[in-house]
């Protein structure tokens, strides 16, 4: 019986990982059609969400560059001119709208990278508050992205901030670290209007999650989650032969 229990518990639920996969597909068929629609029915709708900033990610943008190159020069006058001519720097308004769609944006793409989370450890010891956390977190940082982006100080006080701040937080599994990088490369990809770059992102961390958990042999927080169950099973046992003992020792 204990043989049984480690193998089962130690193998990921492929029911769970089979469900998911056609949800998550499902899922992205579904907001792809939606997509088209939208287009369909009104025109130019798809222009305002925050894509085609990948120039900002590559660095083939000219206009970057030369920006960069003033603000690490510390040419005041130069910067003050670029960003007033700049025809990539927006309105205080329609640089709200942008945020706010690069947001919600996040949070839609995200979606199916925390139900990955859930599905993969069903049977394992898990941080519940993780999902979560990989769901609002690209948010937070498409924000922060989009403040710092065009202000070196800025930058570097926030890296003086950061700094100041200490995380202690251990996760249960090295597995959960890469949905804490894929939140953060989301949304860091949505802070310079390049949400195509994170669709694709997700849809292959997702799809790549789930084949290496059909095939691979289990996580670590499969493990510790066998290696629990099996100290229960000991002490039953134990406790078991002990109550046996003490039967026979009352009958003698």
């Amino acid at each position: 019986m204990t043989e049984q229990t480690e193998s089962s518990t130690l193998m990921p639920d492929r029911t769970a990982l089979v469900r998911a996969f056609w949800g998550i597909l499902i899922y992205y068929l579904v907001l792809a059609a939606a997509l088209v629609i939208a287009d369909v029915t009104v025109p130019g709708s798809l222009d305002l969400l925050p894509t085609g900033g990948d120039g900002a990610i590559m660095g083939d943008d000219p206009a970057v560059h030369e920006l960069e190159a003033a603000l690490l020069g510390g040419d005041n006058e130069l910067v003050d001119e670029l960003v007033a001519n700049s025809d990539k720097l927006q309105s205080g308004f329609s640089q709200a709208l942008s945020l706010l769609l690069a947001m919600i944006g996040t949070v839609v793409l995200m979606l199916p990278v925390s139900w990955m989370y859930k599905s993969i450890h069903v049977k394992g010891i898990y941080d519940h508050s993780l999902d979560e956390t990989a769901l609002i977190l690209p948010a937070v940082v498409a924000g922060i992205v989009l403040i710092v982006q065009h202000s070196l100080a800025l930058a570097f006080s926030l890296a003086g901030i950061v700094a100041g701040v200490r995380f202690r937080r251990t996760l249960s599994d090295t597995f959960d670290t890469l949905f804490i990088f894929v939140a953060i490369g989301v949304g860091i990809a949505a802070g310079v209007e390049a949400l195509e770059i994170a669709a694709v992102m997700t849809v292959f961390f997702n799809f790549a999650t789930i084949g290496v958990c059909l095939f691979g042999d289990g996580l670590e927080s499969h493990y510790l989650a066998n290696e629990k169950i099996l100290k229960l099973e000991k002490k039953k046992v134990a406790r078991a032969e002990k109550q046996q003992d003490a039967h026979d020792s009352a009958h003698d």
